[in-house]
């Protein structure tokens, strides 16, 4: 894979960027060059994220034949946010060039129990040559808003001609099938309704009703449960009924799902690596433009700028990501495609189990 955008600018320079675009009294000129800084910083971390995604779809695969990973470079947006964040009373301290999850690898095991032998085998008696800098088992200990996943943080080390990238942070995520449909339910409907669930800053009854999912699929797959959920399956399903009732959701998902109109140019594309994905809400579409290796550089260029022209636009998204197809494109983050066809079919099924007994009181 060729090297591109090596590092550019200093990592004061970098972190002084990354307050500006912090500040709302900052020009737009002082601001245009602050996202140039970041977009580079950003784009360092492709080639380190790389050799982990390569990585982590050889052993994945070793032990699940249906493992589907990915790769994704963090949104401005998302980058900001992080940068924003305050804890307590405390003011924001985050660095950009501290922050662990600017690049990002992500696997999605079959079931739980791969998800843990992948953890155990490979990043616990591995032989990984990269730093573990920090590592977050939210499947032994779920967050308290019903996220369940595990986070891998590994500083790039190389020993042979790359050592241009040598430091930088790439975030590895380990998770079962049935936690991905959960937290694509989140991101869905944050994105259709304006809300930061994923944050846990959103509406009290939405981040009640997947605290109350989140626990059930724990249930499912015989793991922890979320703190003040029931432990009784009866009485945590009936929850989620009268929650599904209140906010309607089935037939809210259901409409996002029918509304996108998907655009994109995949005609005659081989060799596919990359995909830049362009939501737009108001439209109700999706485009999908697609990018070989040869044509990394350019995608990343390409990125910046359609994040540039949308900047500050709730109404946009867009995400560069890395899958080996269209279809795993469409599994890894089918948040993009707004498809919840996967969660619905599980809250179906909670709902009907309990439902002879209320409807004959």
């Amino acid at each position: 894979m060729k090297i591109i955008d090596p590092i550019k600018f200093s990592k004061s320079k970098t972190d002084s960027a990354g307050i500006t675009l912090c500040n709302d009294k900052k020009s737009e000129e002082d601001k245009d060059y602050a996202l140039e800084i970041l977009s580079n910083w950003r784009a360092a971390h492709s080639y380190p994220m790389h050799i982990f995604k390569k990585r982590l779809k050889r052993v994945s695969e070793k032990i699940d034949k249906n493992a589907l990973s990915a790769q994704r470079l963090k949104r401005v947006p998302s980058i900001i946010k992080k940068l924003n964040r305050k804890y307590g009373d405390n003011k924001a301290t985050m660095k950009l060039t501290q922050m662990q999850d600017i690049a990002g690898c992500r696997v999605v095991m079959s079931n739980v129990k791969l998800a843990k032998k992948l953890y155990h085998d490979y990043y616990i008696k591995g032989d990984l040559k990269h730093k573990k800098v920090n590592e977050k088992n939210y499947i032994s200990n779920p967050k308290k808003d019903g996220y369940r996943s595990i986070h891998l943080i590994y500083r790039y080390n190389s020993d042979k001609g790359k050592k241009i990238y040598n430091g930088l942070l790439v975030e590895v995520q380990i998770r079962s099938k049935l936690q991905h449909i959960w937290a694509t339910a989140v991101e869905t409907v944050d994105f259709f309704t304006g809300q930061a669930i994923k944050s846990n800053e959103g509406k009290e009854e939405w981040k009640v009703f997947f605290k109350l999912m989140s626990s059930a699929f724990a249930k499912i797959e015989g793991c922890p449960t979320i703190s003040n959920t029931p432990d009784d399956e009866k009485e945590l399903y009936l929850l989620i009924k009268e929650k599904e009732k209140e906010l309607n959701i089935i037939t809210k998902m259901e409409n996002w799902t029918r509304s996108i109109k998907l655009f994109d140019d995949l005609k005659n594309k081989k060799n596919i690596h990359l995909f830049l994905l362009e939501l737009d809400t108001i439209l109700e579409r999706l485009t999908i433009s697609a990018y070989s290796k040869r044509q990394e550089e350019k995608a990343i260029k390409d990125y910046a700028i359609a994040e540039k022209k949308i900047y500050g636009k709730k109404e946009y998204d867009v995400v560069l990501v890395g899958a080996d197809t269209i279809t795993d494109l469409k599994k890894a983050y089918p948040n993009y495609f707004l498809d919840t066809k996967e969660f619905i079919i599980y809250l179906n099924k909670i709902l009907n189990k309990y439902s002879k007994e209320t409807t004959n009181k």
